[in-house]
């Protein structure tokens, strides 16, 4: 016998949608066991440029950091940036 589900409500806005899923368990809402697995391969996450000034011997050094790990500069301080905030 499966479950009756609570109806989802309309929401005004992203953020009361947000509010509400924080405070719910979904399961009261959503079957998840016929859920389907989906893909979206040209979603790109967004970003946004910076300027970032550094020391010029900073800089050398995380390039010969990056070249040790055969990675671009940029990318490797965006690894070390998020793994700093993941710590934390």
């Amino acid at each position: 016998m499966s479950k009756k589900r609570k109806p989802i409500p309309v929401f005004k806005s992203e953020a009361e949608e947000r509010t509400f899923w924080e405070s719910r368990d979904s399961t009261d809402y959503v079957d998840w066991s016929e859920a389907k697995r989906v893909r979206f391969p040209n979603l790109k996450p967004s970003t946004k440029a910076i300027s970032l000034r550094l020391p010029v011997d900073l800089l050398e050094r995380i390039k010969i950091a990056a070249n040790k790990r055969d990675v671009p500069y940029q990318s490797l301080i965006k690894v070390w940036l998020a793994e700093k905030i993941d710590a934390d």
